[in-house]
Formats: C-alpha cells, structure tokens, sequence
C-alpha cells in the first residue's frame, strides 16, 4: 500500500480593508477555500481544479492574526501555490497571501505556525495596549489550542 504524500503551506492573508467594502470580510475555512478554488479554475482549468480538489484542504484559519494552514497533494502543490498568489481579492476586499512554510509533515507546519502565531499576538497585544480584552484573548487561546490538536 502506497501513502499519500501531501505538502502544507502556512500562509499569512493580508486584507486591505481601507480600499475594499465598508463592512470587512471575516476569514473562515470556507471563505479561502472558495477563492482558491474558483482561483485554480479560473487559472488551470476544469481539469486542473479536478485533479487539486481530492486533497485540497484549509486545515487552520485564525481570523483575528491572518494565519491560515493549507493541506494539498505533492503533486499538485505547486499550481495550488501558483493559484493562490493569482488570488486577488475575497468578497470586495483586496487580499494577498504571504507563504511562510511548506512542509511535508502537519508535525513541522504545527510548529512554524505556532512559532507565527505566538509572535503575531504578542505583536497584537503591543499595538492594542490597555484596548485588549478577555474575550480577545481567550479567542487567541482557543485558536491556539486548535493549531496544537492539528493532525492529519
């Protein structure tokens, strides 16, 4: 019996909400899911999107850091990279994507994620200053504590 082989790409979503929509997008699972599908479609073909979809999988999405995790094939890792830097915007919003690892192994994507995350929130509690709240740290705890239960 043959394993499959996957690749996962941690990635950082920049939203620029000052020129897109007065009332901003919310990341989720299903938003990046569905822009990269229409943008592998739109890129690659109904064939492409066919052979991307068996595997393609948004494992991770934190909404309040940007910081999501995304599980597709080996052999399709590279058109699904290539789709999502063609992505432009979600919703109205103008959006790029930042690719921070690739790896093969959900072990080591879990770790430079968490490596990420912890730094983006202490960078969040800097700039937010006596303005954070309870709720918001226990959303950043709860994110944090989904990444670490992350397996394949």
């Amino acid at each position: 019996m043959v394993h499959f082989k996957n690749r996962y790409m941690v990635m950082v979503v920049f939203m620029d909400a000052s020129r897109g929509e007065v009332d901003p997008v919310i990341l989720t699972q299903f938003n990046i899911t569905k822009v990269i599908r229409d943008s592998i479609q739109v890129n690659f073909g109904e064939c492409g999107l066919a052979a991307s979809l068996g595997s393609l999988q948004v494992k991770y999405v934190n909404p309040l850091t940007k910081l999501c995790v995304i599980r597709m094939s080996r052999e399709d890792h590279q058109k699904v990279w290539a789709a999502i830097t063609l992505v432009r915007s979600i919703g109205k919003i103008p959006v790029s994507f930042n690719l921070l690892d690739v790896s093969g192994t959900i072990r080591a994507c879990k770790k430079a994620a968490l490596e990420c995350e912890e730094v983006k929130f202490e960078q969040y509690k800097l700039s937010a200053g006596d303005h954070i709240t309870t709720e918001i740290i226990e959303s950043v705890k709860s994110c944090l504590d989904k990444l670490r239960g992350l397996d394949s």
